[in-house]
């Protein structure tokens, strides 16, 4: 056992990890009906238990006290650890692979999904432990976290995704490459060069972009000198394409699996670039770190975190742009967003990738979505003087103390005022978008970053569109929906939320609310009640009353209200933790209850409905 592990495993942090992840866990297995006992009814919290079996075939019970939340359902564990009887003897549970086996037989889960599973389990309570153990041995950000910039919170929030129960399980990493490349150990890094030859290459360029001057402004003093690699090489720069790598990507898969293009000069190994970066929330996004005003870098890396590999497919690094300047057309010519809202659009402008569909299939497999990027727009170019950029997920975090990040900003205005501010500047442009330009957006807490200005609420930048956009072409729009790329016939089975294009306008309503609310402000809605004491349905009043608020402003979408209906009963959404122990052959969603119906009376009243 190594050094690392030693101090992981016998930390205190270990067992604050663990209990967190038994909860995400059971909440999760109860909320998409995994395991279907017990039936959490009560909003009160009470008492429950799993049952399951011992490898020696004792009868074991896991006991916790759970609550269904008013938020569309939601199940939600005590901060009580989950306790452990067997033969009368009641323990906390301290094995969350001996957890899974003793109730295996209830989660109908294929042994080798289940192995999966448990590895991607006890790697998340390893790398969790690990960021936990980095970020106490830290000098306490509690003093300095209100005046710290974007980029360092992409770094400082450690927590990662509050429902999905392997939230940090990075597969693929090992414990010292968590170390060099998570984010919240903040590394800074130099990216690897290429150069790819164009007939080998796929480009996504935004219009009106230069890429050759583009490249020219992002790599500096290194675009000369890659020039000179290459003429050295006899080749000449305008038939070569540049691409950067992450570290760890090379040295573990385009190093070995593309050697005999290296050997071809089909690929020329260029060196490390001189400027640093700094890997974002997403792992694979990584910011400029030398000039702030360069645009961010997204790379492939052949890694497994939450609900996915972490490639970049060839479709959506070439959709990247087209897409892009689509949303930003919308945004830049829809006066009540780009004046009134003033929507901050990070656009992806620049999309290459090694057009590995050349390739025969047997080696395509190999190395599908593993060699690209997609360069997005800096946020720093968009901030005004006197604004403040933050991560929307870190209006939940508290400093190692417990106490509320936000704090200081609801004591200046009013936990009340703040949040209707909050409210309506998150909800009503992305609710905007849906309504007037059929446009859904993935704006889950990494997707969506909330602008201060002076502590209060001014504005949002929206940024991710290769993947994290959804239209229907079935509802009408006036701007021409762009021309995309669709999968590879050999693309691996995409889940039902995972392209670009549905088929009905209640697809794009999901879709929406699933990202927007399910997660992101129903943990802004746990996080208020338990640190302020507000009621969850006062949350969703407000943020029904904002929606309506914003529906008097258009009467003239009032079909479009109806046909994109946020206040219907229920919606569809993903089953996050369902999709790691399926075999692939269901669709992973399910149908839950809809906070924001319950306002729906008072809409319909104001319609003479």
């Amino acid at each position: 056992m190594s050094g690392i592990t030693w101090s992981i495993v016998q930390s205190k942090e270990l067992a604050i990890v663990r209990r967190r992840i038994f909860r995400q866990l059971i909440e999760s297995f109860l909320y998409e009906r995994i395991l279907t006992e017990p039936d959490i009814e009560e909003e009160s919290e009470a008492e429950y238990s799993l049952h399951g079996q011992s490898e020696t075939g004792e009868a074991v019970q896991y006991r916790f006290t759970a609550s269904r939340k008013w938020s569309f359902g939601r199940i939600r564990l005590s901060e009580k650890p989950v306790m452990r009887i067997v033969e009368g003897e009641l323990r906390e549970a301290e094995s969350l692979p001996q957890f899974l086996l003793e109730i295996s037989s209830s989660l109908h889960a294929k042994e080798d999904r289940l192995s999966s599973f448990i590895d991607e389990i006890q790697q998340t309570l390893l790398k969790d432990t690990m960021s936990m153990l980095h970020h106490r041995q830290q000098v306490s950000a509690s003093a300095a976290a209100i005046t710290a910039d974007y980029d360092e919170w992409e770094g400082d929030l450690i927590e990662g995704h509050p429902y999905h129960p392997c939230y940090k399980s990075r597969i693929g990493f090992t414990l010292a490459d968590n170390e060099a490349y998570g984010p919240e150990f903040k590394p800074d890094l130099c990216l690897i060069w290429v150069a790819v030859r164009r007939s080998a290459a796929k480009l996504s360029v935004s219009g009106g972009l230069d890429e050759a001057a583009f490249m020219q402004h992002e790599l500096g003093d290194d675009y000369g000198k890659y020039a000179a690699i290459l003429e050295q090489n006899g080749q000449q720069l305008k038939d070569y394409v540049l691409m950067p790598v992450h570290p760890w990507q090379w040295n573990r898969i385009i190093a070995p699996e593309f050697a005999e293009q290296l050997r071809t000069g089909e690929l020329i190994y260029l060196g490390y670039g001189s400027e640093n970066y700094r890997p974002q929330q997403s792992i694979r996004t990584l910011a400029n770190t030398s000039d702030r005003s360069k645009a961010y870098v997204k790379l492939p890396m052949n890694i497994t975190n939450t609900s996915s590999g972490r490639i970049l497919a060839q479709h959506t690094i070439m959709n990247a742009a087209r897409i892009s300047d689509w949303l930003g057309s919308i945004a830049a010519e829809d006066p009540f967003l780009s004046r009134t809202l003033q929507v901050i659009v990070l656009k992806e402008v620049l999309g290459v990738s090694y057009h590995h569909q050349k390739l025969p299939n047997v080696l395509e497999q190999k190395v599908y979505g593993s060699l690209g990027a997609i360069w997005r727009e800096s946020l720093h170019r968009f901030l005004l003087e006197g604004e403040e950029a933050y991560p929307f997920n870190a209006l939940v975090h508290t400093d190692s103390e417990g106490k509320p990040f936000i704090q200081p900003w609801v004591e200046q205005y009013g936990l009340e005022e703040w949040l209707q501010t909050l409210l309506r500047v998150s909800i009503v442009p992305l609710v905007h978008l849906l309504h007037a330009h059929g446009a859904a957006l993935e704006s889950h807490g990494q997707n969506m970053i909330i602008v201060m200005e002076h502590g209060l609420p001014r504005r949002i930048a929206l940024k991710d569109f290769h993947d994290g956009v959804r239209y229907s072409l079935s509802v009408e729009q006036q701007r021409k929906y762009p021309a995309i790329e669709y999968p590879p016939a050999n693309h691996q089975r995409p889940n039902r939320n995972s392209f670009i294009e549905k088929e009905t306008a209640e697809e794009l309503t999901d879709f929406l609310l699933d990202a927007l609310l399910l997660i992101n402000f129903t943990e802004l809605a746990f996080f208020l009640e338990k640190h302020y004491g507000l009621p969850e349905r006062r949350f969703w009043e407000a943020a029904a009353s904002i929606i309506m608020d914003y529906q008097r402003q258009f009467p003239e979408l009032q079909s479009r209200f109806e046909l994109f209906d946020v206040f219907k009963a229920e919606i569809e959404v993903e089953q996050l933790t369902r999709r790691r122990i399926d075999d692939g052959t269901i669709d992973c969603v399910h149908r839950v209850s809809n906070p924001l119906h319950a306002y729906a009376l008072e809409r319909y009243s104001y319609y003479g409905e």
